[in-house]
């Protein structure tokens, strides 16, 4: 009797053991469905999931069992404390992979489930950014020893080409400037200064700004328009002779056929002879210039007597200087000798001989040329295409200076007190201190072929 009631209890509490296992087990399952189900759908598991599994399979236990002992839980609370403590480290590796901000995708051994998110995503776009927009410092590489040579950069041939065209435009440049001086040399206009010095007295700025004219058009071959010198004063002044001078230097340098020097009054003398005076200029200019073109030289034309020249000459000679779209005509010099307005000149320079002093000389043609050209102008278009120059009146002094040149080229000895002797018989204008002569150095040559 005793050992069939030990034998059944033995059968109970196996029994009881065996559905407790069981259910166990069972919770255990749900356990780990429900942590796959969390993890695969990217949703984190609280802390009290579990519990709540638990706590919903005790009461069956309970109703089936009636009371159970703390043993008896002591498996499924092992296996419960086991899912919570990988539960707790898959959850802090997590942590630590989003607090680092490195996306998923980049892990390549970890074995974790790969849920998408686009919090990785935005981190490593960030990441990438950053990178493209550090510079990588270029490096110098030095050769092993002990000399340290910086590597060289490729010239660029761009560099070189621009210095060869650098030299080339200055040989050029400096050929054409060894050009224009062989051409201004070819004129002799260091001999025509010093002569002009010589023998023209008292015109110091008029001779300055003839050979300046001269200098600056004959330092080139082309030109655009030919150069055109009006020389204006009163009689006596040195006009025609400065004329005379210039036809018989340029005859010397380019050719008494590049010269003409044509006087109105002999040339022309009568109303008649007009038509024909003015088909032979044109003839004559044009057959110069020709010539000039094959010779390579400029001639030169000096008219003097201006006043008396008729209106049918003026107009051919307006028809040649003015500038025209051929090459004709073009490379010539023409100089006008006249005495119009010397009346205006007289004027300016008595009533301004206070302001006129050698250091001063330079502003009279500054103001007396835009005086002249006003009244010039209403005589014919000509003189507004040409270069003025006026000669003013000539002192006492520079009437001496003239007596003793012309004693001289006469044989004569220049004595001082015989000269101031013949000075004292020509007429003056007198203005405080100073003496201008009336008729200049016109009679001196007179007076001296009386001795």
């Amino acid at each position: 009797m005793l050992v069939d009631q030990s034998v059944s209890g033995w059968l109970a509490v196996t029994t009881a053991l065996k559905n407790t296992v069981s259910q166990a087990a069972a919770s255990v399952r749900r356990s780990l469905s429900l942590l796959a189900g969390h993890l695969g759908s990217g949703l984190p598991m609280s802390d009290q999931d579990i519990p709540e599994k638990v706590s919903e399979s005790e009461p069956e236990m309970r109703k089936e069992n009636g009371t159970l002992s703390f043993s008896e839980f002591s498996s499924s609370v092992r296996a419960m404390v086991r899912i919570r403590q990988k539960y707790q480290a898959i959850k802090k590796r997590r942590l630590e992979i989003s607090s680092a901000k490195v996306p998923f995708c980049t892990s390549a051994r970890s074995t974790s489930p790969k849920v998408f998110t686009f919090d990785g995503v935005a981190d490593g776009s960030s990441i990438v950014s950053g990178k493209k927009k550090k510079k990588k410092k270029a490096r110098i590489l030095f050769p092993s020893g002990n000399r340290r040579v910086v590597p060289t950069k490729e010239h660029s041939r761009a560099k070189s080409c621009l210095v060869l065209l650098c030299v080339i435009v200055f040989l050029q440049v400096y050929n054409a400037i060894e050009n224009l001086d062989d051409h201004v040399l070819k004129y002799d206009l260091e001999g025509l200064e010093k002569t002009i010095k010589r023998e023209v007295f008292g015109q110091q700025e008029a001779s300055e700004g003839l050979l300046g004219h001269l200098r600056d058009y004959l330092s080139t071959y082309v030109h655009s328009k030919p150069l055109v010198l009006s020389l204006l004063g009163p009689s006596g002044v040195g006009k025609s002779h400065l004329g005379r001078l210039l036809a018989q230097h340029f005859r010397s340098v380019v050719g008494e056929q590049l010269v003409l020097q044509y006087y109105v009054l002999h040339h022309c003398p009568t109303q008649g002879d007009h038509p024909l005076c003015t088909q032979t200029l044109t003839t004559h200019v044009s057959e110069m210039v020709t010539l000039a073109e094959e010779e390579e030289k400029i001639p030169v034309f000096i008219f003097d007597e201006m006043e008396h020249m008729p209106i049918e000459l003026l107009d051919t000679m307006l028809g040649l200087v003015t500038k025209r779209d051929s090459n004709e005509y073009l490379n010539a010099i023409y100089i006008l000798i006249s005495n119009l307005e010397q009346g205006e000149i007289t004027k300016f320079i008595l009533q301004n001989s206070s302001s006129i002093t050698a250091s001063a000389r330079g502003r009279f043609s500054k103001q007396l040329s835009p005086l002249l050209l006003g009244h010039l102008k209403k005589h014919h278009a000509l003189w507004l295409e040409a270069e003025l120059l006026p000669l003013t009146l000539l002192e006492k002094s520079h009437v001496m200076e003239c007596f003793v040149d012309e004693m001289s080229r006469e044989g004569f000895y220049p004595d001082r007190s015989h000269v101031e002797r013949l000075t004292e018989e020509l007429s003056y204008y007198s203005v405080g201190d100073r003496q201008f002569s009336r008729t200049g150095c016109k009679q001196v040559v007179a007076k001296v072929n009386l001795l």
